[in-house]
């Protein structure tokens, strides 16, 4: 696999983008405004946009058009990510990668291997998971303490809502047994109040606070990684959910100089000090398409996996516990206001039925004071919600912006954390679209791997990778593979306003595709998790080929 970044070939992509231009020869499907999936065999564009799709008669329409044999292969619209983390993302790609550990020791070999690596300064990772390990309990500082004690070690739990620290890092940051957890998080402890490693939600900031901030040229490198890995998946574009003042700077400065490797709808962070300042800049767009930034990421709950997820009743494995409020209802509507008043729509995290409950409120609260329902405001992860609250969703216009692959992760430790009874809205991605809302699909990476074909067939089968459990996990939710594909396409540009400009291969819009080694909508189901992208176009230009 390779990022076409050559001389040779950007020149050539820039003759084939400034010619009228047809891919023939495919088997090509795209999502329609109309809601049906239509197939065509050609695909006509120019500088850059679509011009038609047709069959072998459309051949004949454009004599003089530049033709590429697309070779029987399946073309489809460049695939949309609407939940994100790109900079995180390839930092990820950098840094120590401990996803799918199996034992505390596994973590701790991969560990003390990169250290040889890079032998100086802090050593940041991510990607464990608790409840993938036998015991399935908290690690503590002195699991890490064996494997490296005299440098900083900061592990980040899988889905970014827990850290794992050393004794060296609680050192260096000053934790104590004093030291206190702030609102919204939480120090688990051992004997005698002793911190153990393990900072949940707005805790963690206690420890990550100490640790050097990444440089300019850091952050750039970051985006490059990510770029090319998202591309390479087939995603011509993503939602960026919660840049910070850096990182929105750096959107901008690309965008001018043209060089941003994906298409970036980017939120700003409810939590960055600068939000006031970057919100009075207004809205953010470049005529190409390639840099919206008019939304605002707020953070209501934790995750479900670090019993972070704000519930209506207790924890099934934790009695007399129900999570973390990250903000009071109070906070969470002013930053609404704050949001609305600035013409930016407000995208917040909720994953515990509480959190959802409580955010709703606050939208319907918010709309009869100061307006903003027609913002498309969206709910970010919307796992578990309440069945009474399901249909306020279409009440109040709010997206439900879901991750399909998160279920098939989560199905096992879901059925730990909660009872039948809180599991009856989860995960609902059927029951949203029976009630006409538009779901728009993400993976949520570097939570989860980026590759949006695992996400679609997660959406299809309600089954691992492994295809398990047969028939799925709480099947009745699954989604047919045109509303899936409809969810990481049109319906995930409909949640950033640019359905009229992205998401399908319809007259007008970008030429952004995909062509695939296998048909997506012939493939077995079980299969599609397999497929691989050939080759990426973005604004009809070739962007990856493998």
């Amino acid at each position: 696999m390779k990022l076409l970044v050559s001389l040779s070939v950007l020149l050539c992509s820039l003759m084939v983008q400034a010619k009228t231009t047809m891919i023939h020869n495919v088997q090509g499907y795209t999502p329609t405004k109309q809601g049906s999936v239509e197939s065509f065999s050609v695909l006509v564009f120019k500088d850059g946009k679509v011009i038609k799709t047709g069959d072998d008669n459309t051949l004949k329409q454009f004599p003089n058009a530049v033709r590429i044999d697309g070779k029987g292969k399946t073309l489809l619209p460049g695939l949309v990510d609407a939940h994100g983390h790109i900079i995180g993302l390839g930092n990820n790609l950098m840094r120590l990668d401990v996803r799918g550990s199996k034992t505390v020791a596994e973590v701790g070999k991969r560990l003390r291997e990169y250290a040889k690596q890079a032998p100086e300064g802090w050593i940041l990772g991510r990607g464990w998971d608790q409840t993938l390990w036998p015991e399935k309990e908290f690690p503590t500082a002195a699991d890490l303490d064996r494997y490296v004690k005299d440098r900083p070690v900061v592990l980040t739990r899988v889905d970014g809502h827990a850290i794992w620290v050393n004794s060296k890092a609680m050192q260096l940051a000053g934790i104590n047994t004093q030291t206190q957890a702030p609102a919204g998080g939480e120090i688990l402890r051992l004997a005698k109040n002793k911190p153990s490693g393990i900072f949940i939600d707005k805790a963690e900031q206690l420890v990550n606070t100490h640790i050097p901030p990444m440089s300019d040229e850091q952050r750039q490198r970051a985006l490059n990684k990510a770029g090319e890995h998202l591309l390479g998946l087939g995603i011509t574009s993503a939602h960026d959910a919660g840049i910070a003042y850096k990182t929105w700077q750096l959107y901008q400065q690309r965008a001018e100089q043209h060089t941003l490797p994906i298409r970036i709808y980017a939120m700003l962070s409810a939590a960055d000090p600068h939000l006031a300042k970057m919100l009075g800049q207004g809205v953010i767009k470049d005529k190409d398409d390639f840099l919206s930034i008019r939304s605002v990421k707020i953070y209501a709950d934790g995750a479900l996996g670090s019993r972070g997820a704000a519930l209506l009743d207790d924890y099934h494995d934790r009695a007399g516990y129900q999570g973390l409020m990250l903000e009071t209802q109070n906070q969470l509507e002013n930053l609404l206001k704050q949001s609305f008043s600035s013409g930016y729509s407000a995208h917040t995290h909720a994953i515990g039925d509480r959190a959802n409950r409580i955010v709703l409120d606050s939208y319907e609260k918010i709309f009869k004071q100061v307006g903003g329902k027609l913002l498309r405001n969206r709910i970010e992860h919307a796992q578990i919600v309440h069945p009474d609250d399901i249909p306020r969703f279409k009440a109040l216009a709010i997206i439900p912006s879901m991750q399909p692959i998160h279920a098939t992760s989560d199905m096992h430790m879901a059925e730990q954390r909660l009872d039948e009874q809180q599991l009856r809205g989860a995960y609902a991605w059927q029951t949203f679209l029976k009630q006409g809302s538009k779901i728009a699909a993400g993976s949520d990476f570097p939570v989860e791997l980026a590759n949006p074909f695992h996400g679609l067939h997660a959406a299809i089968t309600r089954m691992s990778r492994t295809n398990q459990p047969e028939g799925g996990w709480r099947a009745a939710e699954r989604l047919n593979r045109e509303q899936a594909l409809r969810a990481f396409t049109l319906d995930a540009a409909y949640a950033a306003f640019q359905e009229y400009k992205l998401g399908s291969l319809e007259q007008g819009k970008w030429a952004d595709f995909i062509l695939l080694d296998q048909d997506y909508f012939k493939v077995p189901i079980s299969q599609i998790d397999d497929i691989q992208v050939l080759q990426t176009w973005l604004a009809g230009s070739l962007v990856y080929q493998r």
